[in-house]
């Protein structure tokens, strides 16, 4: 039966399941908090901040003002929550003034007054707010250099939220008194809601030691402004025992695991057997991609750790660290053509990777589609797959053939979904 399969029809059907299990007009019906006595104020960021919004207008039963902030193109209709696009992934002065507003949005709160958070992936960018004597230059050359260093998502937002004045709960204890109730979707390997877009509305335990740490382990060279910064107490973020958190939910609404199950769902009814190998994998893409087609071969060579057919489902956020400028392409497409080198000439693996936003990198496509002779139809082409890898221009490989995936903005990001087909 899965020879008669479309490798490229199955991946898209299980990326739209994948898509499907963390809308948040299906999800956030089920997180609501009471209704207040006094005011309703929404705030979020993230790429799919507006849909969040959307959902939440058509679900609550009474009055709601506020403000989200999302990537430019990525916006929705709402009737009482303002939208507002700004930059991603480097941020801008749209992102500074959204920031702003947010902050302005819960100050002179009571404890009457309930404020709803939307925070999903992406936020980070979104909500530039240099603290102290820092600014906007400062803050973008730090996105860069985090963007660059390969370090992993969760050590990223440690650095951005010491430098920030909305990150690392901030936002939440702006306002104090009223009560915070924070709704996420989860694009963090391990789903810690502190570590989504740096945790505006959730403090964590990291320290301003930590940030530096992760500068000095990933060798970042920063403005020294920043420095200076870290190095001080103002740079400290507030713990989660700070009075101002008391009462105050959190509730991650969808997250990779769950549209993994929903992924490895749509497979078995296509008449593939899958197994979810991990929702929180980190690390080079391209290191990453090896060890997948290792996998895949073992399982086409000699019917281990799995029998085939089936389909190795995995998520979490890969890292790239550039070695070399000018290269277009993000993690996805770099991991698939590390895998498609793995999986040379080997019949019957066809593989897909793919971020759930629908935006991989800074290209419009989501990811691509590769399989045993990917590398072929490139040298074929006459491009050479090892240099394109090595200059980080795995975009130009898949667009050459004609193999990405793009299918735009999707309202939610859960991070990456990795899908390897063995027939």
């Amino acid at each position: 039966m899965t020879g008669s399969i479309d490798p490229k029809a199955f991946f898209t059907r299980l990326f739209a399941a994948a898509v499907a299990a963390a809308d948040p007009a299906k999800t956030i019906r089920a997180f609501l908090p009471e209704k207040p006595r006094g005011r309703t104020i929404v705030v979020g960021a993230g790429k799919g901040a507006a849909q969040m919004a959307a959902a939440l207008e058509d679900a609550w039963d009474g009055p709601l003002e506020g403000v989200v902030v999302t990537r430019y193109g990525y916006g929705a209709p709402t009737r009482m929550i303002e939208v507002l696009e700004a930059a991603h992934p480097v941020p801008d002065e749209a992102g500074l003034s959204g920031a702003k507003r947010l902050m302005e949005s819960v100050s002179g709160l009571g404890p009457d007054d309930l404020v709803i958070a939307l925070v999903c992936g992406g936020g980070s960018a979104l909500l530039p707010a240099p603290a102290g004597s820092l600014t906007l230059v400062d803050e973008i050359a730090v996105n860069e250099a985090l963007l660059a260093s390969g370090a992993p998502i969760s050590a990223m937002n440690t650095v951005r939220k010491h430098i920030s004045a909305i990150k690392g709960g901030r936002l939440a204890a702006a306002a104090h008194p009223a009560r915070v109730v924070s709704l996420i979707v989860s694009d963090i390997p391990g789903d810690d809601p502190a570590l989504v877009s740096s945790g505006p509305t959730v403090p964590d335990m990291a320290s301003r030691a930590d940030a530096l740490a992760v500068i000095e382990t990933y060798g970042m060279q920063l403005p020294d402004a920043v420095m200076q910064h870290l190095a001080s107490p103002a740079a400290d973020a507030p713990k989660p025992d700070d009075p101002r958190f008391a009462g105050h939910d959190v509730h991650v609404i969808a997250s990779a695991a769950r549209s993994l199950e929903a992924a490895s769902a749509a497979a078995e009814a296509q008449g593939v057997p899958a197994v979810i190998l991990s929702d929180a994998i980190e690390g080079e893409a391209r290191e990453v991609g090896r060890v997948h087609a290792a996998i895949a071969r073992e399982v086409a060579l000699r019917d281990r750790p799995f029998r085939k057919p089936v389909v190795l489902l995995s998520g979490g956020e890969t890292t790239v660290t550039l070695r070399r400028s000018g290269g277009r392409g993000g993690r996805n497409t770099e991991f698939l053509l590390a895998l498609a080198l793995g999986i040379e000439g080997i019949s019957g693996i066809s593989a897909f990777a793919a971020d759930t936003d629908g935006i991989d990198g800074s290209e419009e496509n989501a990811g691509a589609f590769a399989d045993h002779g990917t590398v072929a139809r490139l040298r074929s082409a006459g491009h050479d797959p090892k240099a394109l890898l090595a200059a980080h221009d795995a975009w130009g490989a898949f667009d050459a053939l004609g193999d990405l995936f793009a299918p735009g903005p999707t309202g939610t990001n859960v991070n990456d979904l990795r899908a390897v087909l063995v027939r």
